[in-house]
């Protein structure tokens, strides 16, 4: 299951950072979906970052052993 997720995560951020750098080439705006699209991903991977920095700042504190 989650290599299936990060397939779909990985093809989707692709997808979204190479039309963002074509508009910038040719100097014309992204359309809503891309940008909401972005946004999402964006969100989802800072939202992970600080998950797992709790889960693992948490796991120094308690003093237990930690398998993620």
């Amino acid at each position: 299951m989650i290599e299936a997720v990060a397939l779909t995560y990985g093809m989707l951020l692709s997808f979204v950072l190479s039309g963002a750098s074509h508009n910038r080439k040719l100097a014309r705006p992204n359309p809503p979906v891309l940008n909401n699209v972005g946004y999402v991903l964006f969100g989802a991977t800072v939202a992970g970052a600080v998950l797992l920095a709790a889960y693992g700042l948490w796991g120094m504190a308690t003093g237990a052993v930690l398998a993620v």
